[in-house]
């Protein structure tokens, strides 16, 4: 490794290294615009210029490597004066508009002139002008093109991290300028990472324009609510109001990005619809009471159903203390094992959670992304986990890593990946499966059985855009590969045969081993504390720590710590629970922060299941659909009302913070469940967060050792408690079969996640209207054009909405997102049916009327049972 000395200081770094990154390594400041670590050095701003002995110019220490032997000078006369000039030329033509530019106070343009500028300007000419008033390019996004220093930070941001292109370049030298398309932004993500990186106050965020100074701020370092890759950010409030949001340059799996989501989304805590007292329900109707009424009662009803069976279902987006807290409740005072944390699958935890322990990898994203090829299994990264995407593509770009890609879906890492495979709706345990005969067949060994003999059979009908051997050339890409991560879309739990897939990707895995390959495994969750939900095991079949239910052992341990027996029976799953409400079983259901009734997968069961329910208690901060249909409504704290802690894809345990007190009449959601346990005449000990969270490190093996002082800015890894994979390899699944219908999937949009981000005004400001996506080909053979108004039809419903034609789209598939609740999208499927078979045409005008006054109707009404006004 080459020597080098810097300032007199003599450091050896890895060949490759730049001055700049070297100079940063012995804590030496040298100023910068132009460059960021993620992105090839631009060399354009000239601030960094150091003195090179042996060079007769100063040189560019972001894009000069350092050689053998270097001496390097960062702080002489000539480097002042030349930074100094080149402050004074970028002056000569910026706005000295500090006292009104957003960026006042935290402007990169103002520190350096602070500590490198001239003290009088030697430039009398009149100011360059572009514009005379800001352009507005987008919802979110405005830009004073007059204060631009030409950094094209934000150019490259979009272009080589986000992969968008909807900024440029036009014209040359001091004339030029960056600008969207037509003064607009017409492929934007509307992530917002183009201001984050702006160095002054070129680009602005709209929504927090005006709003504060960053002195006048109260910041707050958190997680991301929304998606599973764990964000970091910081919460701006004003006197107690929520004001920006933005992310810091090195901490955090995302460090200085965000999605759209993360930026601009999390004004859905201020939504109108919040519960603001607890309500019952008197005459069919829900009336708010008081905290004593509402407990007077609800011991009353407890009592009169306590014969019967109790359920219990949680939110993946609750924190672990609550998760925790929420499935020993309903274990020690309602004594059932009863528990789920989906809405919109049960989970096949008898495949699901030996695949976790024998291979599941807890360690940073950015690590297991850098192995030679990284196989993407379902989904749609790009509008489940946009930061994610960004870290892919980094690695592709960067890194050289293969990107192998099997999905139904089209997405936009298509463009980078080397080999992409198009399956139907299903179709990945059939590819899988196609994959792991050839590896081994190529390895010369056969699985036990014969199991793959017959691989032409299993394969179906998939289609790779580099030709129809896709299963084959994954699996050559594989074999090339010293090093595989496979990450896995939680979103293929949506599909019966499931438990299929989770078998044929251990298959995968075992070979891989079996082959001598590193490998890393993780899910990628669209919910923000799904792996945390396992973990805590709100699950009728696991306990904390992903521990079976039937383990004596494990089960012991528990009830010696918390003092009351645990039931040794495993419990139903939603699936199971809604047949129990369904068969007049079910005497207390307790929901807390999530919304069956609108997602899922089957609104008319779900409405009868409920509303067979003897006694239906709801725990949330909004009013939702389940809402309305419960017996008792609790107020609960909403995201940054409440303390406690996330773990993301990677294994990554955050803190989640408090930055606002509870709205109204809300409790923390601790609070809440003390409150019921106490009308059982019963305890939960301990009940604070940090106690809980210490218990959860001790009894919890993957938390064990963790304490809240050690979770520093980038968090703390759980640890992976392995198990080696036991058993037979599993027999290939049959065939996906033929259909000549339109198959209609859901998922997540790019710019909604789940239901919670549609109460964001930000975000309805920047989300396409609901809409139907579908294939070229099918569009034209259906006489459809791109923005028609379409009606989709299945056996139990229909919905109407506008038609957007994807020239990447595969044929024979329809997807219309699942995050808009207007649609009530969950009317058109039933259970068990999944993709759902759907007709779709054109809509009339009177359905047009109808599709849009219906939907009007819902909105207005809100939810059935009758609520009070929320106004």
């Amino acid at each position: 490794m080459p020597k080098v000395m810097i300032d007199e200081q003599m450091l050896e770094v890895e060949a490759g290294s730049t001055v700049l990154q070297a100079a940063q390594r012995l804590g030496i400041e040298v100023p910068t615009f132009c460059y960021m670590k993620r992105l090839p050095p631009l060399a354009s701003c000239r601030m960094c210029l150091v003195e090179i002995e042996g060079q007769r110019r100063l040189q560019p220490s972001c894009a000069t490597a350092v050689t053998e032997g270097m001496v390097v000078r960062t702080n002489t006369p000539l480097i002042d004066e030349t930074r100094s000039s080149m402050l004074d030329m970028l002056l000569a033509n910026h706005p000295l508009d500090c006292p009104i530019c957003d960026k006042g106070g935290e402007c990169e343009l103002q520190d350096m002139v602070m500590a490198y500028g001239p003290r009088r300007s030697e430039f009398r000419d009149p100011k360059r002008v572009f514009h005379s008033e800001d352009i507005r390019l987008s919802p979110v996004i405005i830009m004073n093109v007059n204060r631009c220093i030409q950094c094209q930070r934000c150019v490259r941001m979009c272009e080589e991290v986000v992969g968008a292109v909807a900024l440029g370049t036009v014209e040359k030298g001091m004339d030029t300028a960056v600008t969207g398309f037509e003064g607009s932004l017409a492929s934007c993500d509307q992530c917002g990472n183009c201001v984050e990186v702006c160095p002054v106050g070129a680009l602005m965020s709209f929504p927090y324009r005006y709003k504060a100074r960053p002195w006048d701020l109260v910041e707050t370092d958190t997680v991301c609510p929304h998606c599973g890759t764990g964000c970091q950010l910081t919460v701006g409030t004003r006197k107690g109001e929520f004001m920006r949001v933005r992310s810091k340059w090195d901490e955090g799996v995302n460090r200085e990005t965000l999605c759209v989501r993360g930026r601009f989304g999390l004004d859905f805590i201020e939504s109108r619809d919040r519960i603001k007292r607890p309500m019952i329900r008197r005459d069919g109707a829900l009336v708010p009471v008081s905290w004593d009424e509402a407990g007077d009662h609800l011991r009353r009803r407890l009592s009169a159903v306590e014969s019967k069976a109790a359920g219990g279902l949680a939110s993946p987006r609750l924190p672990n203390e609550v998760l925790y807290q929420f499935q020993k409740l309903m274990r020690t005072v309602f004594r059932t094992n009863n528990i789920d944390c989906s809405t919109r699958w049960s989970t096949p935890f008898d495949t699901l959670g030996p695949l976790v322990a024998a291979f599941y990898s807890r360690a940073p994203l950015d690590e297991v992304i850098g192995n030679d090829c990284v196989l993407v299994v379902g989904g749609n990264v790009t509008e489940e986990n946009p930061v994610t995407e960004y870290l892919l593509r980094d690695g592709v770009r960067r890194r050289q890593t293969k990107l192998l890609m099997l999905s139904a879906r089209p997405s936009r890492l298509d463009a980078d990946a080397q080999v992409v495979v198009r399956v139907p709706p299903g179709g990945e345990a059939a590819s899988l499966a196609a994959v792991v005969a050839e590896l081994m067949a190529a390895a010369g060994q056969t699985l036990p059985g014969n199991a793959f003999a017959d691989n032409g059979a299993t394969i179906g009908k998939p289609v790779a855009s580099s030709g129809s051997d896709g299963p084959n050339r994954l699996a050559t890409a594989l074999k090339e590969g010293r090093s595989v991560t496979v990450l896995v879309s939680v979103d293929l739990l949506r599909f019966p045969d499931s438990r299929a897939t989770l078998q044929q990707l251990t298959n995968l895995l075992r070979v891989l081993r079996l082959l001598g390959k590193d490998l890393a495994m993780q899910f990628l969750f669209d919910r923000a504390n799904q792996m945390g939900a396992w973990d805590m095991g709100v699950l009728p079949t696991a306990l904390p720590g992903l521990r079976a239910v039937a383990d004596d052992a494990a089960r012991a341990t528990l009830a010696g710590n918390w003092g009351a027996e645990i039931p040794s029976e495993p419990g139903a799953d939603l699936d199971a629970m809604l047949e129990l409400c369904l068969g007049g079983r079910m005497g207390a259901l307790y929901i807390a922060g999530t919304d069956p009734l609108i997602a899922y997968p089957d609104r008319d069961l779900v409405t009868r299941a409920l509303g067979a329910t003897d006694l239906l208690i709801v725990q949330d901060a909004f009013l939702t659909d389940t809402a309305g249909l419960a017996e008792v409504v609790l107020p609960a704290a909403g995201y940054g009302e409440e303390s406690g802690t996330f773990t993301n894809n990677e294994g990554r345990i955050q803190k989640v913070r408090k930055f606002r007190e509870p709205a109204f009449e809300a409790r923390s959601n601790l609070a809440i469940f003390d409150f019921v346990a106490a009308l059982r005449n019963q305890a939960l000990q301990p009940s604070a967060q940090d106690e809980i969270f210490d218990e959860i490190a001790r009894l919890v093996p993957a938390y064990q050792g963790l304490t809240q002082d050690g979770l520093g800015a980038d968090g703390a890894f759980t640890k992976a408690v392995s198990t080696p994979p036991a058993g037979e390899f599993f027999a290939p699944p049959p065939a996906p079969k033929a259909t000549d219908r339109l198959m209609l999937i859901t998922g997540d949009c790019l710019f909604h996640n789940g239901y919670l981000s549609e109460r964001s005004e930000i975000l309805n400001t920047v989300a396409d209207d609901p809409y139907v996506e579908m294939s070229v080909q099918d569009a034209a053979q259906l006489g459809l054009s791109d923005r028609d108004q379409v009606v989709v039809r299945s056996a139990q419903g229909e919905l109407t909405a506008k038609l957007k034609v994807n020239r990447r789209f595969p044929s024979g598939l329809v997807f219309v997102p699942e995050n808009y609740r207007a649609l009530r999208l969950n009317r058109l499927m039933r259970r068990g049916e999944y993709p759902c078979p759907v007709d779709v045409h054109q809509a009339t005008a009177a359905a047009r009327l109808t599709g849009s006054a219906s939907r009007s109707e819902e909105l207005d009404q809100g939810m059935s049972g009758g609520l009070p006004d929320l106004a």
